[in-house]
């Protein structure tokens, strides 16, 4: 897509009215000097699955993408992705606190009798519709995924993208219980638009580790998907969107997907920074970005590795995130509200328990 990203409010819906008629966020302590607190969580985030049917389950401790209903107020209705399990799950946001609901499931996926991952790698929110996204990526190269049957079945198992909507009755604001099942539509076109782009193909079939392809993050505004690769990193640093019509993907129409290239920088380590969550504010992406390839285990995550962009025809940095702890990888990026250009965030975590959601605030000016 040429030029700058246009500008709109999100279509009213059932979901997003029933929504706002909720409390209205209250900025009455945001800005006061105190080390922000994670938020706490109730109940139980669901990860990895421990059978086929998925009714044991882990703890998160993967959570890798999150989108609400509403972009501002509370509470919200928000769909929560762990990428080692085989869908979504519903979560009430309110100031400070994180309500666990129920998991919606999205893949039956196996191989030798084992539950294989949805790698949910993005959530967004737009027109009435959630979207979820696998990362569409072939899986590293470990002891278990040497057998070639394995690698093909756990590619297929992410290579899917899913739109979701619920209706504006069938999600308890207290508890985050189903009341009715939501409508699921699900689409596996984006691989071969993928394989359509010049600058993707070759990388297509390759794992992270060799600057393979990999989603890490979605946003969805007028009509057009937008897919936010980790890998690969392209020539001159440069990371990369893919933009695609949603008609193209769901609904069989004729259109063209095309690449955005931002410079993103480079992380503590001189290594090349990929997107690792999207979502739209204010008519521009903002960008939750990090390194391509992760630091070796127990090695210190540093201020720059991660930083938050703002993208319309350029990137902009925003803010240099702090280093968590080893292994403690942000994944993703929520706006909670915004005041006077300074924007209020809640930050989702790869490595600690339930996903750490911290607050964090971003200079927007």
């Amino acid at each position: 897509m040429k030029g700058a990203i246009a500008s709109r409010k999100l279509l009213s819906t059932p979901l997003a009215a029933c929504l706002a008629a909720g409390i209205a966020w209250s900025g009455a302590v945001w800005g006061q000097a105190t080390e922000p607190q994670p938020w706490e969580v109730s109940g139980k985030l669901i990860g990895k699955p421990k059978n086929l049917d998925g009714s044991e389950s882990k703890r998160s401790a993967d959570v890798s993408g999150i989108a609400c209903g509403t972009t501002f107020g509370f509470p919200r209705v928000c769909l929560l992705a762990d990428d080692e399990t085989q869908g979504v799950q519903i979560v009430i946001l309110e100031d400070g606190r994180m309500i666990a609901g129920d998991f919606v499931r999205l893949i039956e996926n196996s191989f030798a009798n084992k539950p294989l991952e949805l790698d949910a790698e993005g959530v967004a929110y737009a027109d009435g519709f959630f979207y979820v996204i696998g990362s569409h990526g072939r899986p590293r190269h470990e002891q278990d995924t040497d057998d070639a049957a394995k690698i093909e079945a756990r590619a297929k198992a992410s290579s899917r993208i899913f739109r979701i909507r619920f209706a504006s009755d069938s999600i308890d604001m207290k508890t985050g219980k189903l009341h009715s099942q939501p409508e699921k539509t699900s689409s596996q076109l984006l691989t071969g638009l993928i394989r359509k782009q010049p600058e993707l193909e070759s990388f297509a079939d390759k794992p992270l580790e060799e600057n393979g392809f990999t989603l890490e993050g979605v946003a969805v505004r007028d009509g057009a998907l937008y897919a936010g690769l980790r890998g690969p990193v392209l020539a001159d640093h440069r990371a990369a969107i893919l933009s695609v019509p949603l008609g193209v993907l769901f609904d069989g129409k004729p259109g063209e997907s095309s690449l955005l290239r931002l410079d993103l920088g480079l992380d503590s380590l001189s290594h090349a920074r990929g997107i690792r969550d999207l979502v739209f504010l204010n008519g521009k992406l903002l960008i939750l970005a990090g390194p391509e390839y992760d630091p070796a285990k127990g090695h210190p995550i540093e201020l720059r590795d991660y930083a938050v962009f703002s993208y319309d025809q350029e990137a902009q940095k925003l803010l240099d995130l702090e280093g968590y702890g080893s292994d403690i990888k942000p994944e993703a990026l929520l706006p909670l509200g915004e005041i006077d250009s300074k924007l209020r965030a809640l930050l989702l975590f790869d490595g600690p328990d339930q996903g750490q959601p911290t607050p964090i605030e971003i200079d927007l000016k």
